[in-house]
This record gives structure tokens, C-alpha cells and sequence, in this order.
């Protein structure tokens, strides 16, 4: 493993504005498109119960919708612009390979980083029509356990008091439905782009390290990484690939900024990492 990076050291730097001017993941500061955040989040705490994660979980799981390379699921993508995020506008292929790219530059013999950089939102093509179209709530924005107590952390808590969840006592406690150190692989995620491509990755073989894995299938659970929330639930590995997980969310946050990526020019980079780690095609 290589010798992680610390904030203030050589390489990248964190800049103070997002593509908007304004300062990143602030869900307060007055715009439209915070209003629509902040409604995007009264729907989706609302929604995300215990029983639609293990439905969702059990029809995408199947992974019987379509077979595709990795590549081609990057250029499916590009159709989208997420609607939880309050930093973003534009379309989702540049938002993946400025993070890899930046990732690239700081980390250069962590391949497995650089092509987790491009492939951690590729799970948002839930929102394509041959996947369902499901509802950005459904798709995108901060994640959380299911099954237990709603951290008060978790960005907008407020609206988790109409979630059916929120009273049943089965779910409601510190450890609900899950145990001390029984580890985040046997937690209940709210369900989205991140569970689902940890599932396609994982039940397509990949070949990615378990800190790939955990990126994936994290990366938007902030209550845990910006609030150290949940620690109760994790196990030594979980503690280990944290440390991977906050390195990566400073590029994953923070390159969203308006500096442009030649796609072609790296693209052959990437088709070589793909078929060093995945299958030719995947089951979707």
C-alpha cells in the first residue's frame, strides 16, 4: 500500500468553491437548487426503509437487465446530471475522470484507485429507462444504515420522523436490527447508485482490492466519513479501508470544478486499467 497523502501535503489541493462560487456541500446557502435539494432529501428519507432496500436489493441483484463493458457504461452515463448534489452541473463522465485524473497525479502505482475514481458513480444509471428509470431518490445523495437509529448527523434528519422506520423499535435503536463490530458488509445501505455498483462489481468478479469495494459502496455515506457515525457497526478491515475512503472523498468532492478533462487522450489509460480488474462484459 502506498504511504497515504495528508491534507496540507504535496499534491492536490483542495479549492475553496464549487462550480457555482459557492462553497461545497452547503445545503443551506439560498438557491434554487438548494430548495430542490432540500426537497430531494424530505422524499428520500421519507422512502428509504428497511423493507425497499432488501426489495431493491433482491431485484438488482439479479443483474439480469444488460450485458456492457465498463467503458460503455461510462458513455451511458453522460446522459445524467445529479440533482442531490449541490456542487455539480454538468455531465457525469467529466465529474469521474477529473477524480481519477487527480487521483492519478498524486497516487501514480495505485491503478486500483485511479479506476475506482472513474467507476464509483457508474451505478446511476438507475435512472436509464433499461434500468428502471427509478427517482434520483432512489439513485443518488448521501447514504445511510437501514435497520438501525438515523444518525443525527445525516444531513436534512429532520425528515426521517415520517419514515415508517423511524418508530418501529425492531429498528430504531443504536444497534437495531445489527450487532458491535459486525461489520458494514452485513449493514443495510440505503439503497442507490453506490450499493448497486458494489454489487455489479462484486458479483461480476472484479479483481479490484476489498478498499475498492469499500469506496464504492461508500462513498456517499458521509455520516460515517465526515461524522465518524457508525463506528459501532465496523470491523477491523472496515477500519482499515476507511482510511483509503477519506483519501478518496477529497478527490471525489473536490475536483468537481470547471477544469476540463481530454477524454480520448485517457482514455486508452483506462481501457487498460478495466481489463486488468473486470471481465470484458458485465452483468448489469
Amino acid at each position: 500500500m502506498a504511504v497515504l497523502l495528508q491534507d496540507g501535503g504535496e499534491g492536490f489541493t483542495v479549492p475553496e468553491t464549487n462550480s457555482f462560487g459557492q462553497t461545497f456541500r452547503d445545503y443551506d446557502v439560498e438557491s434554487e437548487r438548494q430548495k430542490g435539494v432540500e426537497e430531494f432529501y424530505r422524499t428520500q428519507h421519507i422512502n428509504q426503509t428497511c423493507d425497499f432496500v432488501k426489495r431493491m436489493r433482491e431485484e438488482y441483484g439479479k443483474l439480469n437487465r444488460v450485458e456492457m463493458s465498463i467503458w460503455e457504461c461510462c458513455e451511458l452515463l453522460n446522459e445524467f446530471v445529479d440533482e442531490s448534489d449541490p456542487d455539480l452541473d454538468e455531465p457525469q463522465i467529466e465529474h469521474l475522470l477529473q477524480t481519477a485524473e487527480a487521483i492519478r497525479k498524486d497516487y501514480p502505482n495505485e491503478d486500483w484507485l485511479h479506476l475506482t475514481g472513474l467507476i464509483h458513480d457508474l451505478g446511476k444509471v438507475l435512472l436509464h429507462p433499461d434500468f428502471g428509470e427509478l427517482p434520483q431518490w432512489a439513485v443518488v445523495g448521501d447514504t445511510f444504515p437501514v435497520g438501525c437509529a438515523f444518525d443525527e448527523s445525516i444531513v436534512h434528519h429532520k425528515y426521517f420522523k415520517e419514515n415508517p422506520d423511524y418508530n418501529n423499535p425492531a429498528f430504531n435503536a443504536k444497534y437495531g436490527a445489527y450487532s458491535e463490530g459486525c461489520g458494514l458488509d452485513n449493514v443495510f445501505m440505503s439503497w442507490g447508485h453506490d450499493d448497486y455498483m458494489y454489487l455489479v462489481a462484486k458479483e461480476n468478479k472484479t479483481t479490484l482490492p476489498s478498499a475498492g469495494l469499500f469506496i464504492i459502496r461508500y462513498h456517499s455515506f458521509y455520516a460515517l466519513h465526515r461524522a465518524d457515525a457508525y463506528k459501532h457497526l465496523m470491523n477491523e478491515e472496515d477500519i482499515e479501508n476507511l482510511k483509503w475512503l477519506k483519501i478518496f472523498n477529497k478527490y471525489d468532492l473536490y475536483s468537481k470544478s470547471k477544469v476540463r478533462v481530454d477524454v480520448e487522450k485517457v482514455k486508452p489509460y483506462y481501457l487498460s486499467l478495466i481489463e486488468k480488474y473486470f471481465p470484458e462484459k458485465l452483468r448489469w
